[in-house]
């Protein structure tokens, strides 16, 4: 029968039976035991299969010491080692207990533990209704190894995921756990799935929680509560260094990052060439995760609650005064502005990976968000100095930022043969000749691609040669003066007297 051992006495019986002629299912039944341990009986050449033994084969060598030394020190520390009590009975037993007999203190600390050992945290599965939990978590996807363009590029993974459907949005991070990243991957989370779920669970965020040590006092913040009321979402968390309360967002990011992993493989390359052709990977990834759960979130959608009608701040706000130099400096960055805006006051909408730049309620840039490290960060677009610069092209050699004027290497490369072959004043102008004819529209790509061929066949490129890639011909139409016949016009005033 199943799950009992076939004795000795039932072989015999069935090797009898079959050497009558009885089939293998026949004298398998006959013997009281099933067809499949029949064939595993026969594979073992007819040999009864051995019992478990629960007897010692030697004397337990720990048998003079387990109750008046070890058991002691385990009821004062149940989480002692085996390894550390092992090493304090040497210490005490010179030369009686080697460490051949680890694994045999180890198996009778484990049964001790299992008999008299302290209680275990229990964790208790839970039912998740339709519609009443929302998850978000951040993660660190260094392990991916992703690049940008061939430089490392350091990020996380914004998760948020409906508990019952499963249905995830995912939001690339290139800062830290801000409530900026929070706000932004959560309100494009509930709009992208339709609704908003009763609670939105997360552990200890600092984006959402000030992780007071007085219980008393309001542990959240003020603009996640105010968050989480927009949505009307109740706010809850897991208790601190618990990550199994939140475990249905924390056992996921295994998954995804396994995903995008393989995605990667597949892909053959871990390099994009730029950060939103890498969250484009990502959302694909992404869909592809809810497709295939597409009739559970099609079951949650209807129990989920209705968006409001806009979505709140899921920013920081700072102002800033454009410079001289026609910059501004937000977070410790400094930041190249259209040099129409200087002297103008900037109010600066601060986003994860970007920055709006508005003039009353008027936005009149959008630029990259770059963040400080250990040394000093600015991002300086040519293009915004470059009327300046025309004008005023000895100002070139010396700019603190003339690194940034440099778009490509070719760039680079054409300063420096132009610096050594020229005199210092002609070298400038031409310098500043050649980006201003890059600046121009989608140029740069045709600019730098003549200067490579130029530095190839060892031609110092000149401006003049690079304008006629662009010259056309100004044909000014020719305009003719036609005298018109006013009869008509004379006729038709007739006819209305």
């Amino acid at each position: 029968m199943t799950g009992k051992i076939v004795t000795e006495q039932q072989v015999k019986e069935y090797m009898q039976l079959r050497k009558n002629g009885k089939t293998q299912k026949i004298a398998a039944a006959q013997s009281g035991f099933t067809e499949r341990s029949a064939r595993s009986l026969e594979k073992r050449g007819c040999k009864a299969a051995k019992s478990s033994r629960n007897w010692r084969t030697r004397k337990d060598p720990f048998e003079t010491v387990w109750r008046t030394e070890v058991v002691p020190l385990l009821d004062q520390g149940p989480y002692l080692q085996a390894q550390t009590i092992l090493a304090k009975l040497q210490e005490e037993n010179p030369g009686h207990y080697p460490d051949s007999m680890l694994r045999t203190l180890q198996r009778r600390v484990q049964n001790w533990r299992a008999k008299s050992g302290p209680e275990k945290e229990l964790i208790f599965r839970q039912n998740h209704p339709l519609g009443w939990q929302g998850m978000s978590d951040f993660t660190h996807a260094d392990s991916l190894k992703v690049s940008i363009q061939g430089f490392p590029f350091d990020h996380m993974f914004y998760h948020y995921r409906l508990v019952y459907s499963t249905w995830e949005s995912v939001a690339v991070i290139q800062g830290g756990e801000s409530f900026t990243a929070l706000a932004e991957g959560l309100q494009n989370a509930l709009w992208f799935s339709q609704g908003t779920p009763e609670t939105h669970r997360t552990d200890s965020l600092s984006a959402a929680y000030k992780n007071c040590s007085d219980k008393t006092k309001e542990d959240y913040t003020k603009d996640y509560l105010a968050l989480c009321a927009h949505y009307q979402m109740q706010p809850t968390r897991n208790n601190k260094s618990v990550a199994h309360e939140n475990g249905a967002i924390e056992s996921s990011h295994g998954d995804l990052k396994n995903r995008v992993d393989q995605a990667l493989m597949l892909r053959g390359s871990r390099d994009f060439s730029s950060v939103e052709e890498y969250r484009q990977f990502i959302t694909e990834i992404t869909l592809r995760h809810n497709r295939r759960i597409h009739k559970h979130y099609l079951e949650e959608l209807a129990h989920l609650k209705v968006l409001p009608e806009h979505k709140t701040t899921d920013f920081s706000e700072d102002r800033v005064r454009v410079t001289s130099g026609s910059t501004i400096k937000v977070r410790e960055v400094i930041y190249s502005v259209p040099s129409r805006l200087i002297g103008a006051t900037l109010k600066v909408h601060i986003y994860d990976d970007r920055l709006e730049c508005f003039v009353g309620g008027d936005l009149v840039e959008k630029l990259e968000r770059k963040r400080r490290s250990k040394e000093r960060i600015h991002q300086i677009n040519y293009r915004h100095v470059i009327g300046s610069l025309r004008c005023k092209p000895q100002a070139f050699r010396n700019y603190i930022y003339r690194d940034a004027l440099f778009p490509t290497l070719a760039f680079r490369l054409t300063w420096e043969r132009l610096d050594k072959e020229l005199d210092s004043k002609t070298a400038c102008r031409e310098y500043v000749k050649i980006l201003e004819a890059a600046a121009v529209g989608e140029q740069e790509s045709i600019v730098n691609r003549f200067l490579e061929e130029q530095l190839h066949q060892n031609i110092l490129p000149r401006a003049e040669a690079v304008r006629k890639l662009f010259r056309m011909a100004e044909e000014h139409p020719k305009l003719t003066s036609a005298s018109r016949d006013l009869e008509g016009y004379n006729a038709l005033l007739r006819g209305v007297r």
